[in-house]
């Protein structure tokens, strides 16, 4: 089947279990419509990967689910796509229509109570430096996480920020985030540089279709997927020598992490990174003892042991 008739497939399987839902089971409308809402964006995710949704593996709805945590989708969210998910596809094992079910066994990842870890700048910057060359995917994966690290990104709003979304000469973008909410996000002269690079001896080299508006582009010319990006993060720290696993929320983090310890106001940290709350930046506070006692020490006046003391 062509990429339409896969839709249509997929799309005809989600009516006839909402049908089944509504009718056989008695679901209440707001229940419907939340299956819909989760399942609408599963094949979504995965036709954007150019895999078909009914053919999908247990390693790949895992890896959708993983991409949901990564994005910071609370516990309760995660265990509804998940629900969700399986209805689907016990429904189509139960009519006959799958042989095998892809979600026996599949969980929801667990609840991330912290942060990860921030990288330091060492680290950080082997991580950006471990991708080195002038091929057109190297320069691409390097303007990527230059980006990902000068700006906060989330990935999903990396794969699709496009071209009209820079302004180099102002160094800003133009982020469409979660609830097609837009910001501006600054980025800083490595970036710059780095995005510059890309777009004059990297993107050409990848562009098939002219008309493509998106900034990272695959190897064939069309939008980057979120998984590749993954992929990209990981191989980075690997080569960096990290002694740890990270992925892109683990350089938004670090993003984060790095502009509070420079200073930078908490609410002007919240707009950056697209939070519509206060309270879900607050988990990026965590500093340091020794940045504390720093800070501390240069701030108050009668901190520091070597103050002379003023005899009156």
């Amino acid at each position: 089947m062509n990429t339409a008739q896969v839709g249509l497939a997929y799309a005809a399987a989600v009516e006839d279990l909402l049908a089944w839902l509504t009718v056989e089971r008695g679901r209440s409308r707001n229940t419907v419509a939340a299956y819909r809402a989760d399942l609408d964006r599963l094949g979504a995710r995965l036709m954007d990967q150019e895999r078909d949704p009914l053919a999908a593996s247990h390693t790949e709805l895992a890896a959708y689910l993983a991409e949901l945590a990564e994005d910071g989708r609370s516990i309760a969210t995660l265990r509804r796509h998940t629900a969700s998910i399986r209805q689907l596809y016990g429904f189509l094992v139960a009519e006959g229509r799958l042989g095998v079910d892809p979600t026996v066994d599949l969980r929801p990842p667990r609840e991330r109570r912290a942060a990860p870890e921030a990288l330091t700048r060492d680290e950080i910057t082997a991580v950006i430096e471990s991708v080195g060359g002038d091929a057109p995917t190297a320069l691409r994966d390097r303007m990527m996480l230059e980006l990902l690290y000068a700006s906060g990104l989330r990935v999903s709003e990396l794969v699709t920020l496009e071209l009209r979304h820079l302004d180099l000469e102002e160094g800003l973008l133009q982020v469409i985030g979660k609830g097609d909410k837009e910001r501006r996000v600054p980025f800083g002269s490595q970036a710059r540089s780095a995005i510059r690079n890309y777009l004059v001896a990297g993107r050409p080299g990848l562009l098939r279709d002219t008309a493509a508006p998106w900034l990272a582009l695959n190897a064939r010319g069309g939008r980057l997927s979120r998984q590749a990006v993954h992929t990209t993060v990981q191989e980075a720290g690997r080569r960096a020598g990290l002694p740890r696993e990270i992925g892109p929320h683990a350089l938004r983090h670090t993003f984060a992490t790095h502009l509070l310890a420079g200073g930078c106001d908490l609410r002007v940290l919240q707009e950056m990174l697209g939070h519509a709350s206060v309270a879900t930046t607050q988990i990026y506070t965590h500093v340091s003892a020794d940045h504390l006692r720093d800070a501390y020490l240069g701030a108050h006046p009668r901190a520091r042991l070597d103050t002379p003391t003023v005899l009156r």
